[in-house]
């Protein structure tokens, strides 16, 4: 089967498209650049955890087992060819992380090129040591991600006997270590329940925030849609406002709830983060897997289509400059979001939610985001966050 990229190229070469009177043309903008401002290092294949949400689904490295990671002289090479490109800050994730046999090397380098680090972790491996290595960092951020205070909870979530006590541990290791880190819990069934318990939890252990995750659609996550361990959209509407305007009043630590943006609040939307809650940058990110292959993100691990190139192999200025992919989403986003993407009034700040599970649906990059297409099916969008003329 031939990649995205490969049918692009064919389509534009043997059989252009056409222009249409209703379709919007497909022109650089020459005096607007694209500075690469964060890579999403996806340090390993594996993970000590067996998440049934993960949208990656890496696999289990329990018993003596090990696999595949990225290179440290790989990871070295990406980010001198990135700093030109405008690069500030680096996320790394998983897999888990802070597996990754050269943690303490990479976690050097990124404080010594002095670029903003964010990590995603589970938090068992999160020593004293290590999180105040992790501290030396510029502006360093970390999300650890708890799905139920209850073990029972938790652990049916994460599939590894014990693992909530170790992930507590490791939450009060970086809390000595200054932080106040961001609690990350993603709401099924399961666990809707412990949504106000666990923000209490949260606030007791020194957390700065907590966020609540949609789970998406995407490998595991989408084994749990299929059956019926995720929330209906309208139960997740009805929980985004509850959050918004209850929850968050009797909290004293930030609260956020990753709906689309045309779900929040007025007061949220022209907040601090102008409505764009879990969206990522997309015209300003890149992702780099553990085996060294550029991708959109870490869909790359499930949809081929969306990796672009080798950086044993790439020069990281040709695939961010000429990779037909992320040329696409420059020229086509918003204007070329279909369905009620289209038709709503936020698509500038939340650019169809998020591009690489558009793309795992439908296998189109202007697909409208499942969340939302969903709720117009139900009757749930909400009215006022479409153009008059729809």
């Amino acid at each position: 089967m031939k990649d995205y990229n490969t049918q692009r190229r064919e389509a534009s070469t043997v059989n252009p498209e056409p222009e249409t009177k209703n379709k919007e043309p497909r022109t650089k903008n020459p005096e607007r650049s694209y500075p690469l401002n964060q890579l999403y290092f996806y340090l390993t294949e594996g993970c000590n955890l067996k998440c049934r949400h993960c949208w990656i689904q890496p696999k289990f490295q329990g018993s003596g087992k090990s696999y595949p990671a990225l290179e440290f002289d790989l990871f070295r090479s990406i980010i001198k060819q990135a700093k030109p490109l405008g690069l500030s800050g680096v996320k790394l994730t998983g897999g888990e992380p802070l597996i990754h046999p050269q943690i303490n090397q990479l976690l050097d380098h990124v404080r010594n090129e002095e670029l903003r680090l964010t990590i995603e972790s589970n938090g068992v491996c999160i020593t004293p040591e290590l999180a105040e290595q992790i501290k030396s960092c510029k502006n360093s951020f970390v999300s650890v991600s708890i799905d139920g205070i209850k073990p029972e909870t938790h652990e049916w979530v994460r599939g590894v006997p014990g693992c909530l006590d170790q992930s507590a541990r490791g939450i009060r290791n970086l809390v000595d270590a200054g932080f106040n880190p961001q609690i990350i819990m993603s709401v099924m069934r399961r666990n809707v329940e412990e949504m106000a318990p666990l923000v209490a939890w949260a606030e007791s252990k020194g957390a700065g925030s907590v966020k609540f995750n949609v789970v998406q659609p995407t490998a595991r996550g989408e084994k749990m849609h299929d059956a019926g361990e995720t929330l209906s959209v309208q139960e997740l509407a009805d929980l985004g406002r509850w959050v918004e305007t209850v929850l968050s009043k009797k909290s004293g630590i930030r609260l956020v709830f990753s709906h689309p943006a045309a779900f929040h609040p007025l007061s949220r939307m022209f907040g601090e983060n102008g409505g764009r809650c879990g969206v990522c940058g997309i015209f300003g990110i890149l992702g780099v897997l553990a085996d060294g292959s550029y991708a959109l993100c870490g869909i790359g691990e499930t949809v081929k289509d969306l990796i672009f190139g080798h950086a044993g192999e790439d020069k990281l200025k040709d695939i961010w400059e000429h990779t037909p992919i992320l040329q696409d989403i420059r020229e086509g986003l918003p204007n070329r979001l279909e369905g009620v993407c289209g038709e709503c009034i936020m698509k500038e700040r939340c650019l169809g939610s998020c591009v690489a599970q558009n793309y795992y649906r439908s296998k189109s990059l202007w697909a409208p985001y499942w969340y939302c297409d969903e709720a117009k099916k139900e009757g749930l969008f909400p009215a006022s966050r479409l153009h008059p003329a729809c």
